[in-house]
Parts: structure tokens; C-alpha cells; sequence
């Protein structure tokens, strides 16, 4: 594991990103003090599966839809003159 001052890494830091990219490990140190690691990440392999975390399990097939409220609002219109004027949305 190198040890490199915290001027030279920011000199050199896309050099050392590539070099830790490549399984190199420095100790970044500050008026000779370590003050931080600069490490590889583990290698992606798969890819992220979804968490559920929230508890969503199905998106609705427009979600991502314009919203002719909104669309009217940046033509500068009125947004309750559009097709879902009356509606709770």
C-alpha cells in the first residue's frame, strides 16, 4: 500500500483513480497524518436488483406520461383548462 501526500494525489488523482481501478491501495496523508484510503470497488458482476424497499411491485404502464396540467402551466395557460380539469389528479 503507497502512501502519497494529499498535494500529490490531487496532482496526480485521475492517475491514482486508475491505478486503485486496478487493484492498488494508497493512504492519503495530510502534513504527513493519514487522513484517507483510496481503494478499489468491487468488481460489478450483476445486475442491481430492485429492493422493494418501498413496496412497490408494479408501475403503471404511463407513469411517465406528460401531465397536461403541467404542460399547460409552462405554455402559460391555465392548468385547470385542460382535458382532466374537475379531476383529483
Amino acid at each position: 500500500m503507497g502512501h502519497i501526500s494529499l498535494y500529490d494525489a490531487k496532482t496526480h488523482l485521475s492517475g491514482l483513480v486508475d491505478r486503485a481501478a486496478a487493484g492498488e491501495e494508497f493512504v492519503i496523508a495530510k502534513n504527513g497524518v493519514p487522513m484517507a484510503k483510496l481503494v478499489p470497488l468491487p468488481k460489478v458482476t450483476a445486475p442491481r436488483t430492485p429492493a422493494r424497499a418501498l413496496g412497490v411491485t408494479r408501475i403503471a404502464p404511463d407513469f411517465d406520461d406528460p401531465d397536461p396540467q403541467i404542460e399547460a402551466l409552462f405554455a402559460g395557460g391555465d392548468p385547470h383548462d385542460g382535458p382532466d380539469r374537475g379531476t383529483d389528479r
